[in-house]
């Protein structure tokens, strides 16, 4: 049967003319890499690498030969072969459009038949049904996709000089036209258009396109023209009949001039369709009686002038009394804004207006240049915008006109104007963007280090822009080696610098604008305060404890930051520094602060967390307060009132808090603060069941306490180790750590705070089957847990207790049990230790066969633990309330159960969707890892 797949535009597969549809995006894009490759080996590795980016998850093998089996089910024959190593797709060349393609292209250059010629590279070029690999948002695939457009376009340039050495010049030129604005920098079609104006009796305008090349390429590239339009040009001077057709050698290229003084399109502009989009709307959609206004803020070197000219060259035509272009040097280093008389002054001019006749007075020139646009049709761009009142005078009054203007500040008071704030370019047309500057085989031969380059910029396209040139002027550097060195943080901004483009200058000129304004002070001061911080979100109260301010204060500066572009929302009440610009601010805060004063700001915000997280502990726990008593903040943090409130807390700070904790580890000569710290939120932390990241700040945090020689805080550290490891399955590292919690704690001379870690060592036990010293460990907690009367301690062993009478069959002692725990819960307000107890009654109650008590039970579990909002005991209750379910027979809300702690395991990435898949995929799902964890 005749398969064909096609990658000139979106990925499509037909059977005998026939279209099949393929479902999944990994399907697709496997198969459009095997086809690429069509005849030859793809190794696993790679599938996996170009398909699955950089997944860590251990099924992905398993993924990949899923989906290898899926698509030889939708294909006819046996097309995709596994051989060693990886995979082979078993088709004719020619099945594969790009292919095709190149087989095509090579018969037209090898045949002497122009006709012949010209009809191959049509029927190539019509092969192209859109962009190459259209939707495929994968690097591998954004490279071939510009390896393939280069070819498309020398194609089409072939073409057209066969055409015009064919006499076709009067039907090429609006082809050539398009195809040259759309390519700036190709000299060879501006030279073809040169060529076809100049056999079409325009020789005028045939020297217009070269002056504008002239112009744009000593804009952009700093060069002249090459050979070929140089003597083109004075081949049209001195009407050589050489350009005749009867005679011509073919001479190649050209474009028509930009009118008025729109700068040059910037070549290498990539992606921003939704931007654009927006654009076009709001430059097309004008109200009665006045001039539509798109307004561009963000910060510097986002690429706001590059899509404002972008976006005016497209829509230059509906303008046909021209274009005008100023820069208002609102944020450019070492010049000052331009005032608006000067900006009036120039725009008159262009206007027609004579020197002379140019009015001197603010008054005067505005009225003047309002009647001069009120009845044109203009496009007026004002880039690189100060504020709202420089941008006001110099709004036309013609409603059929239109103005595009950026600036860093959000322009909130600029009358009729349309806003859109501009972010950094996403890690896909970042790449594309370093792909097309530096060039594909460049970034195709280093993909992780072209990566590492787009990551380490932070889709900044200024700073992607200065990456290609540094290698663009220095062919012996390697994408690697790039990559290395802007990996160096301390660094990075050095590298970043080129030529008269710096990364460090355009962040330089908001700071420094700041620091000139005398309401700018305070947020100038805090902005490099905010350097000094590892979190990747700042709040008013965090960074009033960092500047020692009232929230109030701090809040007014973040705002102002935000204003200045310095700072980007993060949420609501929520900020975040991009990575350059804060390494940017620490260089400052070093300039700028004393070391001791660092170091202080620094610690004021370590306790504000440390305060907050113990606050939350004791809300979300109240027995952690024995674990909690000896670390206190030194200042107070977020007022909590609730556990609800807590919830909320911990989850929008968690990767914060995580930040500061690790901080703390690295300041050495401060182990009280990141003991603290590191105690003060594994409570809030494992409600969120973040025991990896917990495991990893607790080994650290040991280290910092075996260095100090502090047995109390070995003690605790050893303790918390081992209950993180339990989560996790890993019992015998969890019985080492609880077995050395204990002999620190004598070392110590604590006695009471072995009652957690005996609590901890008794469930180690049961679940390593060593029962007997299990119930040993739990009556020895008990027996401290009543000698120091504390009923909520007691309640836990006894909970524990009941489940391994569980576990050992004594079914009567395990309900007993576990009721007396309950007894004493109910005279506590602990909902989340209250619902564990009753998921430990309901698991006895089914095991001794009482199926409705066990229903009842866990329903109660489940109700508590969703109000304590703590995920695992939920999903764990779910779970046996479903095996209660399927016991009575009633399978679908076995099945609901089921499903939802499955949901609830997934979405806390305690299973991944594959290992969801894999238990439903059952006819009884086996217990999930997670909850087989959970004593």
């Amino acid at each position: 049967m005749g398969v064909e797949i096609k990658i000139l535009g979106p990925v499509e597969v037909t059977v005998d003319g026939a279209t099949v549809r393929l479902a999944g995006a990994r399907r697709l894009g496997v198969l459009a890499r095997l086809a690429l490759s069509v005849g030859q080996t793809v190794s696993s590795e790679r599938l996996v690498a170009d398909v699955w980016g950089d997944s860590s998850v251990s099924t992905v093998d398993k993924q990949l030969h899923i989906v290898v089996s899926k698509l030889r089910e939708t294909l006819p024959g046996r097309v995709i072969a596994t051989v060693p190593g990886g995979y082979r797709l078993d088709l004719p060349s020619e099945s594969v459009d790009a292919h095709r393609f190149a087989q095509l292209v090579r018969r037209a250059r090898a045949t002497r038949d122009p006709t012949t010629a010209i009809g191959l590279r049509e029927r190539a070029l019509a092969l192209w049904r859109g962009d190459a690999l259209q939707g495929r948002s994968e690097t591998w695939a954004q490279i071939e996709a510009a390896r393939l457009e280069q070819e498309r376009l020398a194609t089409l340039e072939d073409l057209v000089d066969l055409r015009l050495s064919a006499g076709d010049h009067h039907v090429v030129l609006g082809e050539l036209t398009a195809h040259v604005e759309a390519h700036p920098l190709r000299e060879r079609p501006r030279a073809q258009l040169m060529l076809a104006l100049y056999r079409a009796a325009r020789p005028a305008e045939a020297l217009e396109v070269y002056q504008e090349t002239r112009r744009v390429m000593a804009d952009e590239l700093g060069i002249e023209p090459g050979v070929a339009l140089d003597r083109l040009q004075r081949a049209v001077l001195a009407g050589d009949p050489a350009l005749d057709l009867a005679t011509g050698p073919g001479f190649a290229s050209a474009e028509r001039v930009i009118p008025a003084e729109l700068p040059p399109d910037t070549p290498a502009f990539t992606a921003r369709s939704a931007e654009l989009a927006w654009l076009n709307q709001v430059l097309a959609d004008t109200a009665p009686g006045s001039p539509a206004i798109a307004a561009i803020d963000g910060p510097g070197g986002i690429g706001k002038s590059a899509l404002a000219i972008h976006a005016a060259h497209a829509v230059a035509d509906r303008f046909p009394d021209g274009v005008l272009y100023v820069d208002l040097h609102g944020a450019s280093a070492g010049i000052p804004p331009t005032a608006p008389i000067q900006v009036l002054g120039r725009l008159l001019r262009s206007l027609g207006v004579d020197d002379a006749a140019v009015p001197a007075t603010m008054e005067e020139a505005t009225a003047r240049y309002r009647s001069l646009t009120a009845t044109r049709t203009l496009l007026i761009l004002l880039d690189n915008a100060q504020d709202a009142g420089q941008v006001r005078p110099l709004i036309p009054a013609g409603p059929t006109c239109a103005v595009i203007v950026t600036s860093r500040q959000p322009l909130a008071l600029l009358n009729g104007a349309e806003h859109r704030h501009l972010t950094g370019l996403d890690h896909r047309d970042a790449t594309a963007l370093l792909a097309r500057v530096t060039g594909p085989e460049r970034v195709h031969a280093e993909p992780t280090a072209a990566d590492q380059i787009v990551t380490l910029c932070g889709g900044l396209p200024l700073a992607l822009r200065i990456a290609a040139a540094r290698l663009a002027a220095r062919p012996d550097w390697t994408l690697t080696y790039l990559a290395g060195r802007l990996a160096v943080a301390t660094g990075r901004l050095d590298v970043l610098q080129y030529a008269d483009l710096a990364v460090r200058t355009a962040i330089a000129v908001s700071h420094h604008h700041l620091r000139e304004e005398p309401t700018g002070r305070d947020a100038s001061h805090l902005f490099t305060l905010l350097g000094l911080l590892d979190t990747p979100t700042h709040t008013p109260a965090a960074a009033a404890a960092l500047a020692d301010w009232p929230d109030h204060r701090a809040e007014a500066a973040l705002d102002r930051l935000l204003d200045a572009r310095l700072l980007e929302s993060a949420g609501l009440g929520r900020y975040r520094t991009h990575d350059l610009v804060h390494l940017y601010a620490r260089e400052q805060a070093t300039l700028d602060c004393p070391e001791d004063e660092r170091r202080a700001a620094v610690r004021r915000t370590l306790h504000h967390y440390l305060s907050t997280a113990k606050t939350a502990s004791l809300l979300l726990d109240p027995s952690s307060a024995q674990a909690l008593a000896d670390h206190d903040g030194e200042r107070p943090g977020v007022a909590l009132a609730t556990a609800q409130e807590a919830r909320v807390w911990t989850d929008q700070e968690r990767d914060n808090l995580l930040a500061a904790a690790h901080q703390a580890a690295a300041v050495r000569d401060d182990p009280v603060t990141a003991i603290g710290l590191a105690c003060a939120l594994n409570w809030p932390f494992v409600t969120l069941c973040l025991n990896r990241e917990l495991i990893d700040l607790h080994t650290r945090v040991l280290e910092i306490a075996v260095a100090s020689g502090d047995f109390a805080a070995q003690g605790l550290e050893h303790h918390l180790l081992g209950d993180r490891y339990m989560a996790m399955g890993q019992f015998s590292i969890s019985a080492e750590h609880h077995e050395q919690a204990l002999i620190f704690w004598k070392r110590a001379d604590r006695p009471r705070r072995m009652m957690s870690v005996y609590n901890g060592l008794g469930i180690t036990y049961a679940q390593l089957e060593r029962h007997d010293e299990a119930l040993a460990a739990m009556e020895n907690g008990r027996a401290l847990a009543e000698a120091a009367a504390l009923p909520d301690f007691q309640a836990i062993f006894l909970c524990n207790r009941a489940v391994i009478y569980g576990k050992l069959g004594r079914l009567a002692d395990a309900i007993a049990t576990a009721q007396a725990s309950l007894a004493l819960w109910a005279e506590l307000d602990n909902p989340f230790r209250e619902g564990i107890t009753f998921d430990a009654l309901a698991d006895a109650h089914r095991r001794a066969g009482q199926l409705d008590e066990a229903e009842s039970a866990y329903r109660t579990a489940v109700t508590l633990q969703q109000e304590a909002d703590y995920h695992l005991g939920t999903a764990t209750s779910l779970w046996g309330l479903g095996q209660t379910y399927h016991d009575l027979g009633r399978d679908n809300e076995a099945w609901t159960c089921w499903r939802r702690s499955l949901d609830i395991l997934r979405d806390v990435g305690l299973l991944t969707q594959d290992e969801v898949d894999h238990h439903l995929s059952q006819a009884v799902p086996d217990t999930p890892g997670p909850i087989m964890n959970v004593l």
